[in-house]
């Protein structure tokens, strides 16, 4: 199955016939259009490709390209791998939320926030260097990051300080805790990547089958 974009609303809690109060994600999922389906004989693998949303300024060749499906703006394109015996699909076609029902585990993908440049204190958890003894501008340095004579270079990989977050990272196996179809709210337990208004990705589960 493909899934669906869609954007990060927030956060809130909801809660259970039993009054335990569960952390949940309130994404706006679609509705999205097949945009092209891509074919083993003319591009060499089998996928569907999807459009969300609706963009300020469309350049000419994205605003031929999505002309086929009936729209005149769209604000992301993205491809879901198929193969060719599930593919029942056709440009045009229109996919809402109505592909997830309450009780569903879907997994979501996003970008993570952007932290800009960091110290590696912050990226990656060092605890610094002493802060007594001597030493008065070692506190959040890395410390020695090789030897100088042999090897004499810094091996590759070496955590050091650099630009953290803004990664696409997916959580998996989020349990759907309920839908509206007709406002497009999903909701997921659990935290998803990326800030609030955030681009989103959400597919059906494989884990557990």
């Amino acid at each position: 199955m493909i899934g669906l974009l869609g954007r990060k609303i927030g956060m809130t809690q909801v809660f259970s016939a039993g009054g335990l109060a569960h952390p949940v994600t309130v994404i706006e999922a679609g509705p999205c259009v097949v945009t092209q389906l891509r074919t083993s004989e003319r591009d060499g693998y089998e996928a569907v490709q999807v459009g969300y949303g609706t963009a300020k300024h469309v350049k000419k060749p994205i605003a031929g390209h999505i002309k086929a499906a009936g729209l005149t703006s769209v604000k992301k394109l993205v491809e879901f791998r198929t193969v060719p015996e599930d593919s029942p699909y056709q440009v045009g076609q229109k996919l809402t939320l109505d592909m997830f029902s309450t009780g569903d585990f879907v997994d979501v993908t996003g970008t993570t926030k952007g932290h800009g440049f960091t110290g590696v204190m912050k990226r990656h958890g060092f605890h610094g260097g002493p802060k007594t003894h001597g030493q008065s501008d070692r506190a959040r340095a890395p410390g020695s990051i090789g030897p100088g004579t042999t090897p004499g270079r810094v091996f590759k990989g070496t955590r050091m300080a650099g630009r953290s977050g803004h990664e696409r990272r997916t959580v998996l196996h989020l349990a759907v805790i309920g839908t509206d179809i007709e406002k497009n709210v999903l909701l997921v337990r659990g935290s998803v990547p990326g800030p609030t208004g955030g681009l989103l990705i959400v597919r059906q589960s494989n884990r557990g089958r």
